[in-house]
């Protein structure tokens, strides 16, 4: 018992000490853990309209609120849109992991092994500018050099291509959107990546020199190992966004022409609640996307567990 109580004190004297030395770190946090609690737990409160035939203006609870169960529910995944935008949303974002999941991670090998210092911060820079740019001026960039006088369009007519205006083209938008997305991602999402290979003891790379590793077995039997929780988690996350797609960016690129391969969820979503006002059943949508999305999270979890030995839980 004396031994169980000085232990106590001992380990409660440690927390007030690190508190006191890191108090600073403790209040910058404060600001961040503030927002998210007002920002991402607060409106999970408006969850309830989903079970509500709600009208804007009219209070969550009390007199006049009509309880309806799964009706918007039912109603969603009995539309006549919904296997077009399932359809969509899969294929889209399908197409997204398979093209775009390994280019941050080729990426990121890629730099590590540029010596040239300027060149490497430089090939860095450039990578990373596109994921600041606004969607609005990358989707109206791809859109004119897609056009039937934009600069790849003239491009592929140079090597022998027919010339035809490839946004309004339903059979090249998947392509066209997918390279977009890629090319204003990866840049920003390789970070990750290279501050995991930085990380890396250096003796590591050493001992690998001594047994008469190259660059390309250092890479395979070093840095890959050491990345591969990482590329794990990223996965599992990938996998369980799969139906939350680029709603903004293919709400700018998308046009009549290519509504029926462009139209997912997230988009069919927007016109029927925001724009239609029908705000319990896009609460109601988008709750159904949640389970679903967080039920493929928790399948490739499980099969990463069980293939790897890395997961999230």
């Amino acid at each position: 018992m004396a031994n169980d109580r000085s232990s106590r004190k001992k380990t409660s004297a440690f927390e007030k000490r690190d508190v006191k030395e890191n108090i600073q770190y403790y209040l910058m946090m404060c600001i961040p853990l503030i927002l998210i609690f007002i920002f991402s737990y607060l409106p999970l409160f408006g969850i309830v309209i989903a079970f509500q035939d709600y009208v804007s203006g009219k209070p969550f609870f009390g007199e006049g609120v009509t309880w309806v169960g799964l009706k918007w529910f039912k109603q969603f995944v009995s539309s006549y849109y919904f296997p077009r935008i399932l359809r969509n949303t899969l294929v889209l974002n399908l197409l997204n992991l398979v093209m775009g999941f390994w280019v941050p991670i080729f990426f990121a090998l890629v730099v590590n092994e540029i010596r040239a210092s300027k060149f490497k911060k430089f090939t860095q820079t450039v990578s990373y500018l596109p994921y600041f740019l606004s969607a609005v001026i990358v989707a109206g960039m791809v859109m004119n050099f897609v056009s039937s006088d934009g600069i790849i369009t003239r491009m592929l007519q140079a090597i022998g291509f027919e010339a035809k205006s490839l946004n309004a083209d339903a059979s090249a938008f998947p392509w066209i959107y997918t390279l977009t997305s890629i090319w204003k991602s990866f840049g920003w999402a390789s970070i990750i990546y290279l501050s995991t290979i930085t990380a890396i003891d250096p003796g590591l790379y050493e001992a690998a020199s001594v047994d008469g590793a190259g660059r390309l077995k250092k890479i395979w039997h070093v840095t890959l190992p050491a990345m591969l929780p990482l590329i794990m988690i990223q996965l599992i996350l990938s996998i369980g966004g799969m139906l939350a797609s680029n709603t903004e960016m293919l709400l700018l690129m998308m046009n009549g022409s290519t509504m029926k391969v462009a139209d997912v969820i997230g988009t069919y979503v927007y016109r029927e609640s925001l724009m239609g006002g029908k705000f319990s059943y896009g609460t109601a949508s988008g709750l159904l996307l949640s389970i679903m999305g967080f039920t493929l999270t928790c399948i490739a979890n499980r099969i990463s567990r069980k293939a790897t030995d890395f997961s999230i839980w």
